[in-house]
């Protein structure tokens, strides 16, 4: 496991790999996704109290669960790049906070558009919400922060700092419709025991959650690159892959 963990912390390593993974990744995404709005917009029945208008979630609980996950994944890439100093834990940091701040916008929006016909406002200040609106602005944060320092390796201790700090705010938003009296449903897949959701209105939901987790991984692996490309254009790996080029 370790020999895997750090052979994949090599740059040069990890860029050939993300090579060969991206065509991979790409096509499942689309299938999955394809599969995912076929079933949700389609094939799945109304709700017997929504009607038509649930079907917004078949965007909007994906990028909810992707705007906490990929934090998570922020956070876990901050306290490695602060602890063993692993290059590729910064970039993958970095990269992956822009990914985050569009989810959880995307979460937002299409909350807000379900919120107007389900509860007759635009937007009420809820704790899931409310909570989920302060992780878009951790978001906007850390990427503010990365591009007010200079030097970017100092930029992402700063960020990994900040990611960690809000952290806290992730079991928040997860259990803010259980510690609190708010308007946004309860949990109805994770929720303990078996989901009172239908078959064939999760299924839908399950795929598009996959799709959006690989649409995540393939944007990071992308920005990474790119990312990588930059802080190490004077290495050797990189020049002897031009010239192969």
């Amino acid at each position: 496991m370790w020999t895997i963990f750090h052979r994949w912390a090599s740059p040069p390593y990890f860029y050939r790999q993300s090579t060969r993974l991206l065509p991979w990744l790409s096509a499942i995404c689309a299938l999955l996704i394809i599969a995912g709005l076929i079933g949700g917009l389609i094939l799945a029945p109304s709700d017997y109290q929504q009607g038509e208008s649930y079907r917004i979630i078949y965007i909007h609980v994906p990028s909810a669960w992707m705007s906490l996950f990929i934090y998570m994944v922020m956070a876990s890439s901050g306290a490695i790049a602060l602890i063993w100093r692993i290059k590729l834990a910064e970039v993958m940091l970095v990269a992956s906070a822009p990914i985050g701040a569009s989810f959880t916008l995307l979460a937002l929006l299409t909350g807000v558009l379900w919120g107007k016909p389900m509860w007759g406002a635009w937007w009420v200040w809820d704790a899931r919400l409310t909570s989920e609106l302060l992780l878009l602005f951790l978001y906007l944060g850390i990427i503010a922060l990365y591009n007010a320092i200079d030097d970017k390796r100092r930029a992402a201790s700063a960020i990994a700092v900040l990611a960690l700090v809000g952290v806290v705010n992730i079991p928040i938003i997860h259990y803010s419709v259980q510690w609190w009296s708010t308007l946004h449903q309860g949990p109805t897949v994770t929720k303990f025991g078996a989901p009172s959701i239908y078959i064939g209105m999760l299924i839908p939901l399950l795929l598009m959650a996959l799709g959006f987790m690989l649409f995540y991984a393939i944007s990071v692996l992308l920005r990474a690159r790119t990312e990588l490309l930059a802080r190490e254009a004077a290495s050797r790996w990189v020049r002897e892959m031009l010239e192969e080029a």
